[in-house]
Parts: structure tokens; sequence; C-alpha cells
């Protein structure tokens, strides 16, 4: 038994369970605006389901197919299958039954859920294979995450009609921005290896300037959807504190200093989604 919670919390690890906070306050801040407020149980347990499972299965393909590359990179190569920790095989099983379960959570939803699912999914498995031929990787993968508020919309409203494209385009340069920083880290590597990325292409400091331009596009995406979606004045303090933690990662990392990009990749960049949904929620209470 002992064994099983083991495998378990090593799968967990291997695709950074913990990261799930990027994407999923940003399906239910969809979810949230489409009803006006936070919608059913049911819904909501099986949008939830539909965000963990397709993440699941999006991250342990990437481990799968980036194996080769992880295990010759030294900051990557105690990733659990490199390390042997996860078998390949046992990977696959974990892609193919999370696959399995999203498409599932999506049939629950409504028959328009279940039809876009399999765009929605190939698009986060596309994002795995593309530092092999652009340097816009980092875009495609704000692509891949931009579905999310357009999931959560369709989850309560099963259409697309009314849904605020640019909330999802703010997300995209989001993503986008955060994901160039977070590259830097192995800029020397991909150029060694022949993969893309904007660190690799323009070097770490070019990569920084236009990571900035990203996150300024997407506070502006954010701004407007506030009042698009004419929400409450509330929402507009929730914009001040992600534009202050967009602000900041970008003073706590530096192209010649990057030992603090945990801090700026994860805490802050976690911090802004959830003050985005929970600014939207407020917005929504006050104002109705």
């Amino acid at each position: 038994m002992m064994a099983i919670w083991e495998k378990i919390r090593i799968l967990l690890e291997m695709i950074k369970f913990e990261h799930s906070v990027f994407a999923l306050p940003f399906a239910l801040t969809g979810a949230l605006l489409a009803e006006r407020g936070l919608p059913g149980g049911l819904v909501l347990f099986w949008l939830v389901m539909a965000m963990v499972w397709a993440r699941t299965a999006a991250m342990g393909f990437n481990r799968i197919v980036d194996r080769k590359f992880d295990a010759a990179n030294p900051r990557t190569a105690d990733r659990a299958i490199p390390a042997g920790t996860v078998k390949l095989w046992e990977a696959w099983a974990l892609v193919l039954v999370a696959s399995g379960l999203f498409f599932l959570s999506c049939a629950m939803l409504n028959l328009l859920a279940l039809l876009i699912s399999p765009l929605a999914l190939a698009l986060t498995f596309l994002y795995s294979l593309t530092k092999r031929f652009t340097w816009l990787c980092h875009v495609v993968l704000g692509v891949a995450l931009a579905v999310s508020p357009l999931g959560g919309w369709v989850a309560v409203t099963g259409t697309l009609s009314g849904f605020p494209w640019v909330l999802s385009l703010g997300v995209l340069f989001w993503v986008a921005g955060f994901d160039t920083v977070y590259a830097c880290l192995d800029t020397e590597f991909d150029r060694s290896a022949g993969l893309f990325s904007l660190p690799a292409r323009f070097g770490p400091r070019q990569a920084f300037r236009l990571a900035v331009f990203f996150h300024v596009l997407a506070f502006l995406c954010f701004v407007i959807t506030g009042l698009v979606m004419g929400l409450h004045f509330i929402f507009a303090l929730g914009l001040l504190i992600a534009a202050g933690a967009l602000f900041y990662q970008h003073l706590a990392v530096s192209p010649g200093d990057l030992t603090r990009i945990r801090l700026s990749f994860f805490t802050l960049n976690g911090l802004i989604s959830l003050v985005m949904f929970a600014a939207t929620w407020l917005a929504l209470a006050i104002g109705s």
C-alpha cells in the first residue's frame, strides 16, 4: 500500500500538480462570468475535473516526449522518467487514463464541451512539440492555456455566444510572458540541443524585453475584460494587485540573475490567477 502512495506522489511531482493554480482559476473565472456568479455544484465539479485531467494528460505527454532532452539537461536530469522512478509505460498509462477522464468530464458538462475537448487537448499536446521547430513555443503554450476561461464559459452556457475573447487573449500574453522568462534557465542547453525558444533565438536580455511587452498586453486585455463585462469597481483593485505582481516579477529576476526564478514563475503568477478569480467573484457578488 505504501508503494502505491509513493508512486502516486512521484507521478504528481512529475506533472507538477501544484502548477494547476495557473489555469484552473481562469477556467473558474470564465464560469463566473457566464453564470454572473458561482455555477451550480455539478457544473463546478465536472469543470474542475476536466481542468485537472486535461493538465495531467498534457504534462504527462510533455514528460514522455521530452524525456531524452530532460536526461541530457543537467537541470532536468532528475525528473521521474530520466531518473527511472517512473517507467515509460506508466507515464503513457497516466496520459491515456487522464485523457479518457477529461473526455468523460466534458461529456458530463454538455455537448459543446465534449465536441471541443479533442481540440483543447490537442493544443496542450502540441505545445510539447513546438520547441523542436519554432521559437514561438511560448505563444503556443499561451494559446493552450487561453482555452481555460473559454472552457469555463462553455461549461456553464453550452455555447460560445457572448464570451469575452479579450480575457483569453490576456491569458495568452500572460502565459507567453512568464514562460519566456522561465525559458531563460535553458538558453545554452536549448542552443546546444537545437531546440527553439525566444531566449535561445534572441538572447535572454531581448527575451526579457519581450516578456515585459507580453505582460503589458496581458494587463490591458484584463482591463478591457472588466469594462466589456461591466464588472464592479472592486475588480480594478484586483487588477492593481495583479499589475503589482507582474511588475515585481520583472524586478525579482533579470537576465544576469535567475536565482529567484521560482518566486517569479510560480508564486507570483499563481497569485495573479487567484487574484483575478477572486476579484471577478467579488465584483459580481457586489455588483449583483
